[in-house]
């Protein structure tokens, strides 16, 4: 391939690397330009453009991706169409995603132009969730990598998926007398969650006093379809010789690992009796947040052997985001942690060019500027500090916002693209802030109701760390992020948002259903008028 300046000329075959405005029209970036793409440049006074010419053997990005995806697909992942040099693969059904290590890190190998990226090894997924995506990085790739790959790929598979089987599971508790009825009723609600994913069922809830004789009564009268016992002590286990482990061997089982080195969870037992499997549960396990207890139950769900070895092998990445943001390690799960805080950044730079004129964010609603009604929205929500992102007729913005408790944020590259609002935002948030709350201003059937929802679905991590409103399933706006992904968003370029973090991280994600006012924003005069907007 031979990427470069062309003579519109002489382009003919050529793939164009930069979407070209025309007067009437655009000619998106990856087009083949034919006779006719050459004749309407012409005419629009391009003399030049920046392309990619192939050489015999190459094959364009979409071609080279479509064909790995297709390596990669099997009877439980399949793959998508290929578009601007990406194929995305999704789970056919749930359970647990296996990608191997060393198939991926030589495909990505090859070649520089051929990527390969996917969820982590054991992560849970759902049917249709995205596992894996390839993209091939520039406009067209050489013939002969892209065989290699596919050769390798078929040679041995890449990316498994081990899915959850049906199964009854038994709920064990020990009581004492300082436990609350409602922490052991919350616990049954937390465990039946967990076991959704697989279809299977909690097949008995019994509780008995914290005592091995007692405990060893209960295990041995398993429920007729129970195959996964699961004990919660009413204290932890710490010793080989303590409650659960003694009561295991008391009804002829053996304890097979006591601990884990995954926080939280460390206090995981892992034992058996006959054919059935026994976990002793961490303390932590009566929360729904994920914990060390997910990552085996899980594997056990999906039918995946765990060994002591397993269990000793998770260290690296066992300790969870999770664990920074809690004040007390020990505390029970009822603690009295401080709810998230949520920072709202605005976003009120833009030109509003669809509207052929006017800025939509001054149109009136009832008397009201739309970004004033945009904000006083945020304000009324259970969020923090509001900041308003300006540029556009920065001096009518802000007049349209006088009086309201808000922050300006000025960013004179707003012209740049939509990413430079996204970081200067999120420049201006908090330090203490938890999240952010990044709501676009030209959506007028918003209202507090709606931000204080994704609010409360809200965690600083784990799930919840990227909170999305939907409109009956399909995924839209506003957006909550956790302050960790400033980072990520400060790497951001061009006129994009943060789609590619939130693909990045499906498996945080929550979506808060808000039904029209998520995906309706006024981009038109048509649905300026519709939405019963007045320009003055």
């Amino acid at each position: 391939m031979r990427f470069g300046p062309v003579v519109v000329a002489d382009a003919l075959g050529v793939i164009l690397a930069h979407a070209q405005k025309l007067p009437d029209e655009r000619i998106a970036k990856g087009t083949r330009l034919g006779a006719d793409e050459i004749d309407r440049l012409s005419e629009a006074g391009i003399a030049s453009i920046i392309g990619a010419r192939l050489d015999p053997g190459d094959l364009t990005e979409d071609e080279a991706a479509a064909a790995i995806a297709e390596a990669l697909a099997n009877s439980r992942i399949g793959a998508a169409p290929a578009a601007t040099g990406r194929a995305n693969l999704f789970a056919g059904e749930s359970g647990l995603f296996l990608p191997d290590r060393e198939i991926i890190d030589r495909l990505n190998r090859i070649d520089p132009a051929i990527t390969l990226a996917t969820l982590a090894e054991h992560a849970p997924v759902e049917a249709g969730r995205m596992v894996a995506t390839v993209k091939i990085i520039p406009l067209a790739v050489a013939g002969a990598s892209v065989v290699a790959a596919v050769d390798l790929l078929r040679r041995r598979r890449a990316l498994r998926l081990a899915p959850f089987r049906e199964r009854g599971v038994g709920l064990i508790q020990t009581v004492l007398p300082t436990v609350k009825p409602s922490v052991l009723d919350k616990t049954w609600d937390a465990l039946s969650a967990r076991l959704e994913p697989s279809e299977s069922s909690l097949v008995r809830d019994d509780r008995c006093p914290h005592e091995a004789t007692a405990l060893r009564d209960l295990l041995l009268r398993p429920a007729e379809d129970e195959e996964l016992t699961v004990v919660f002590g009413a204290s932890a286990v710490i010793d080989e010789n303590d409650v659960v482990p003694a009561a295991i061997r008391a009804a002829g089982g053996s304890v097979e690992h006591l601990g884990m080195p995954v926080d939280p969870g460390n206090l995981l037992l892992l034992g058996r009796i006959g054919e059935r499997i026994v976990l002793g549960a961490p303390g932590c396990a009566r929360s729904s947040r994920e914990n060390g207890f997910d990552w085996i139950l899980n594997r056990i769900l999906a039918d995946l052997e765990v060994t002591s070895e397993d269990l000793t092998g998770l260290g690296v990445g066992g300790l969870l985001m999770e664990i920074a943001s809690r004040p007390h390690p020990r505390e029970g799960f009822e603690s009295d942690e401080r709810p998230p805080r949520i920072d709202v950044v605005v976003l009120a730079a833009g030109r509003s060019s669809r509207m052929q004129g006017p800025n939509k964010l001054l149109a009136t609603f009832e008397g009201t500027p739309l970004v004033r009604r945009s904000v006083m929205t945020a304000l009324g929500s259970g969020a923090g500090r509001v900041h308003v992102v300006t540029g556009h007729m920065r001096a009518e913005i802000e007049a349209a916002l006088d009086g309201l408790d808000v922050g300006f944020v000025e960013n004179d590259a707003f012209a740049d693209g939509l990413s430079t609002s996204l970081i200067a935002g999120f420049e201006a948030a908090s330090p203490e802030a938890d999240g952010v709350l990044v709501m676009l201003a030209d959506q007028p059937l918003l209202t507090v109701a709606d931000l204080d929802a994704m609010i409360a679905a809200f965690y600083a991590t784990g799930e919840g760390s990227i909170v999305l409103a939907a409109d009956e399933g399909r995924r839209a706006n506003p957006v909550i992020l956790a302050s960790s992904f400033r980072p990520e968003i400060a790497a951001l370029e061009g006129d994009v948002g943060a789609r590619g973090i939130v693909q990045a991280h499906l498996d945080l994600v929550r979506t808060v259903e808000l039904g029209a006012a998520a995906s309706f924003d006024v981009d038109t005069p048509e649905l300026m008028e519709r939405a019963g907007g007045v320009f003055r």
